[in-house]
């Protein structure tokens, strides 16, 4: 999988198709990915000390890694992932602009 936590990435199909979030957490076993901002479910909780009301919380749930794209840094728009080797290291580069990803 060539997304990473932390990654700026664009949903490209499903209910929340165009919205631009962070990776908050990989599920590389899963092929998943939790997009900041993306698929958001409202969980309802009990309450956990007498006294003190439940509640409904809102949480981004995990959604399949090839309904994302990286956003290039350059442009804003979406963009695939390349590698390239310099000074013996691997780096990750957008394809459109060649910029690298951090």
């Amino acid at each position: 999988m060539k997304l990473k936590k932390g990654d700026n990435v664009i949903v490209i199909t499903g209910k929340d198709k165009g919205k631009k979030g962070k990776i908050l957490e990989v599920f590389t076993a899963a092929n998943r990915v939790v997009v900041e901002g993306a698929n958001v479910s409202k969980l309802h909780e009990k309450s956990h000390e007498k006294g003190k009301p439940g509640q409904i919380i809102e949480k981004a749930m995990p959604i399949n890694a090839s309904n994302v794209m990286i956003v290039d840094p350059k442009t804003g728009n979406r963009t695939r992932v390349g590698s390239k080797k310099i000074a013996g290291k691997n780096i990750r580069i957008a394809k459109k602009s060649g910029s690298e990803l951090k």
